[in-house]
C-alpha cells in the first residue's frame, strides 16, 4: 500500500523540479554527483539503523537526482552516482513536499512504471524531505529495499530524525557556501574597485606628467614608465602619422628594441595594426600570432615576434581633424583588454596625444632657434701661424637652446699704422668663448647680439686690447638697455717672432682658459674679473698677458663641458686639462670632439661651446693658411 506521512494517499500534480529558486538552492549546497563523506556517514546511518540494503541522500536537479551520499548501489549507477528524473521516486518527494513511503513500488499508481524498478531493483521505498532554511525540498533521505517492505513507525520516525541532522547539515552548507561566495563577490569587489583607483590613479599622473613634456622623446618616455608600472606591458610604442600619408616609429635611443629602427617608417596605408587603428580611428586588438598572421603583413609579423609578443592593442592619437598616430602596447602573455582598460588607454592616448602636439610645437621652435643659433656661429678665419678649430654641441635636453657661443675673426691694423709698414702687415686675432645667461630663445638672441657688440667694439677700438673691448660692450649693454647678462673670455692674439705668438686676454667670469705648453705640462690661466651684468657696477676690466711658444695649445671652454660633474668643478677641469695634454698632438676637430664626449659625456644637460687654438712646431711662410 502507497501511503504518504499523514496516512491519507499522496496527491500528484506537475512535479515543481523546474523551480529556478529550488534549483538555485540545490546548487547553494555545494553538492555534486561525487562522494562526500557527510553524506555518505548519513547513508550507511539509514542502512545500518533500518537494516535497509540501499540507501541514498538524494538531492533533485531540474532534470536529473544525484547521490553525494550512498551505499549499497551496484554499478553502473555507484559510479556515476546519478540518473535521470526517469529513475526518481525522490521527485515525488520534492512535488509534494512531504515523506513518500511505498511498501511496494510495483502496485503504487506514481512509481510503478518508474525505471527505478527494473534498473536500480527498488521496491520498498521510503524518502524524507530535506529541506533548506526558505522550505524548498531539495531531495530526500531515503531507504531502499529490494523487496516488498511494510515500514515500521519506529523505522520512519529513525529516518524522519536522521532527515532533520541531514537537513540542518545541509543548511551549514547552503550558508557556508553562501559565506565564501560573499567573501568571494566582496574580494572581486574590492579587487575592481583596487583596479579602478588604480586606474584613475593612473590617469592622474599621466595628466600631470604629460603636462610637462616638451619634446617628443620625453613624451614617449613617459607614456612608456607610466603604463609600464600599471598594465605591465613588454613593449609601448609611439608611432606618428606624418605628411604624404606616412608613419613614423618614435624610436627609443637605448637601442632596447632594434626592431624599431628596422622599421621606423612606413605607409598609413600598409597592412600594420598601428596604421589600421590610426586610419580606422579605433581601437585594434590583436589577442594571438595567429590573429596577426591572418590579418596583417609579414613585416608587421616580424616586428611583433621580434619583441616576443602574443598580444597588443593598438590605441589612436585623436587629432582636430585625423588621428595624429598610434599608441601601442605588447605584452608576453595573453591579454584581454578589458572596456575599463580601453576606457583609460583612450583617456591616456588623449593626454598623449596633447602632448605630441605640443612637443611637435616646441620642437619646430627650437630647431628654427638652432638654426639661428648655429647660424650666428660663423666659419673660423684662416690666420696664418696659427690652427683654429671649434666645436658647439647642443644639450642633450632637446627642447633647450642657449647663450653659449664661440667666435675669431681679425683685428684691424692699430690706428695710425700705414700700409707697407710692419705693423700694418702683422696679423692679429682675436677669439673669444662667452655664455649668456638663460636656456630659451631669449637667450640665444641676446648671445647673437653681445657677440655682434664685441665684434663691432674690436673694430672701434683697434689696438687697445680685449679688456677696451668688453668695457666698451658692457657700457653699450647697459645704456641701450638690452640686458645681456653672463660671462666670457675675450682675447687678442698677435705673433711674437720665431713662430711664438703674445696673447693678452680678460676674463669676465668665465671658467679659466686651459694652455697646454709644449713638454704637456697644462696651466690654468685663473684670473678673472666678475661677471657681467646690467645690475653690477661696471667695473675696470683687467688684462693679463702671455707668450705661447710653438707647440702649444690653448683651450676656450664654457660652463657646459664642465658642470655635469655636480659640484666638482675643479675635478673637471683637471679631467679637461688631462685630455687636453693627452691629445694634444692629435688633429683639432678629433681632439675637440674627444674632449666634449670624454669630460661631459654624450647627453650632457647644457649646451658646449669649445675653441681651441695651435701654435704650430714649424712656422709657415707669410701670407701662406696654417694646416
Amino acid at each position: 500500500m502507497t501511503v504518504s506521512d499523514s496516512g491519507e494517499p499522496a496527491q500528484t500534480g506537475a512535479p515543481p523540479v523546474a523551480d529556478p529558486l529550488r534549483v538555485d538552492a540545490v546548487r547553494d549546497t555545494g553538492l555534486s554527483a561525487a562522494a562526500d563523506a557527510g553524506m555518505d556517514r548519513f547513508a550507511r546511518l539509514v542502512g545500518e539503523l533500518l537494516g535497509v540494503p540501499v540507501a541514498l541522500v538524494s538531492l533533485v536537479d531540474a532534470d536529473r537526482q544525484f547521490f553525494p551520499g550512498m551505499i549499497g548501489l551496484d554499478d553502473p549507477w555507484a559510479s556515476a552516482r546519478q540518473t535521470p528524473l526517469t529513475h526518481s521516486f525522490c521527485q515525488h518527494v520534492v512535488t509534494d513536499t512531504r515523506p513518500l513511503v511505498v511498501d511496494d513500488a510495483r502496485a503504487d499508481a506514481r512509481t510503478r512504471d518508474s525505471l527505478a524498478i527494473p534498473d536500480l531493483g527498488v521496491i520498498g521505498y521510503a524518502g524524507m524531505p530535506l529541506t533548506d532554511t526558505d522550505g524548498h525540498v531539495l531531495g530526500s533521505l531515503c531507504a531502499i529495499d529490494t523487496r516488498p517492505r511494510e515500514w515500521t513507525a519506529r523505522e520512519l520516525s529513525v529516518l524522519e530524525d536522521l532527515a532533520s541532522a541531514c537537513s540542518t547539515e545541509l543548511r551549514l552548507r547552503v550558508v557556508s557556501r553562501q559565506k565564501e561566495q560573499a567573501r568571494s563577490e566582496a574580494d572581486a569587489l574590492a579587487e575592481r574597485l583596487r583596479i579602478t583607483l588604480d586606474h584613475s590613479l593612473l590617469l592622474l599622473r599621466a595628466a600631470d606628467a604629460l603636462a610637462d613634456t616638451t619634446g617628443l622623446a620625453d613624451v614617449r618616455r613617459q607614456v612608456r614608465d607610466l603604463v609600464t608600472s600599471d598594465l605591465k606591458p613588454v613593449y609601448v610604442g609611439l608611432i606618428l602619422a606624418e605628411e604624404r600619408g606616412r608613419m613614423r616609429r618614435l624610436v627609443d635611443t637605448t637601442g632596447s628594441a632594434p626592431m624599431e629602427s628596422a622599421y621606423e617608417q612606413y605607409g598609413l596605408d600598409d597592412a600594420w595594426p598601428t596604421a589600421r587603428a590610426a586610419r580606422e580611428n579605433r581601437t585594434v586588438l590583436v589577442r594571438s600570432l595567429a590573429d596577426l598572421e591572418r590579418d596583417y603583413a609579414p613585416e608587421a609579423v616580424e616586428a611583433f615576434t621580434s619583441l616576443g609578443l602574443r598580444s597588443a592593442v593598438c590605441v589612436p592619437l585623436p587629432g582636430a581633424v585625423i588621428p595624429l598616430g598610434t599608441l601601442v602596447l605588447g605584452w608576453d602573455e595573453p591579454h584581454e583588454v578589458d572596456i575599463s582598460e580601453q576606457a583609460v588607454l583612450a583617456a591616456i592616448a588623449g593626454y598623449t596625444a596633447r602632448a605630441v602636439e605640443r612637443a611637435q610645437f616646441v620642437d619646430s621652435r627650437v630647431h628654427a632657434a638652432r638654426q639661428m643659433q648655429e647660424a650666428m656661429l660663423t666659419d673660423l678665419p684662416t690666420v696664418p701661424g696659427l690652427q683654429l678649430a671649434a666645436l658647439y654641441r647642443p644639450s642633450a635636453a632637446g627642447e633647450l637652446v642657449g647663450g653659449d657661443w664661440y667666435d675669431a675673426y681679425m683685428l684691424p691694423a692699430p690706428v695710425g699704422s700705414d700700409e707697407g709698414t710692419d705693423a700694418a702687415d702683422a696679423v692679429a686675432v682675436a677669439v673669444s668663448v662667452g655664455d649668456i645667461t638663460g636656456h630659451d630663445m631669449r637667450a640665444a638672441t641676446l648671445m647673437g647680439q653681445a657677440r655682434s657688440m664685441l665684434r663691432q667694439a674690436d673694430l672701434d677700438h683697434p689696438g687697445q686690447g680685449p679688456a677696451r673691448a668688453v668695457s666698451a660692450f658692457e657700457h653699450a649693454n647697459n645704456r641701450l638697455n638690452v640686458g645681456a647678462s653672463g660671462s666670457l673670455v675675450h682675447a687678442h692674439l698677435s705673433p711674437a717672432g720665431n713662430g711664438a705668438w703674445n696673447l693678452t686676454w680678460t676674463n669676465a667670469g668665465h671658467p679659466p682658459p686651459l694652455l697646454a705648453l709644449p713638454d704637456g705640462a697644462v696651466q690654468r690661466l685663473d684670473e678673472h674679473d666678475i661677471v657681467i651684468h646690467p645690475a653690477l657696477r661696471t667695473p675696470a676690466r683687467t688684462e693679463r698677458h702671455r707668450s705661447l711658444p710653438p707647440g702649444s695649445l690653448l683651450l676656450l671652454y664654457t660652463d657646459g663641458l664642465i658642470e655635469q660633474h655636480r659640484g666638482n668643478i675643479n675635478r673637471a677641469i683637471d679631467t679637461t686639462g688631462q685630455s687636453l695634454a693627452k691629445r694634444r698632438h692629435c688633429p683639432l676637430p678629433e681632439l675637440l670632439t674627444d674632449i666634449a664626449d670624454h669630460v661631459a659625456g654624450p647627453d650632457a644637460d647644457d649646451d658646449i661651446a669649445l675653441l681651441v687654438l695651435r701654435i704650430p712646431d714649424t712656422i709657415p711662410e707669410k701670407g701662406l693658411p696654417s694646416p
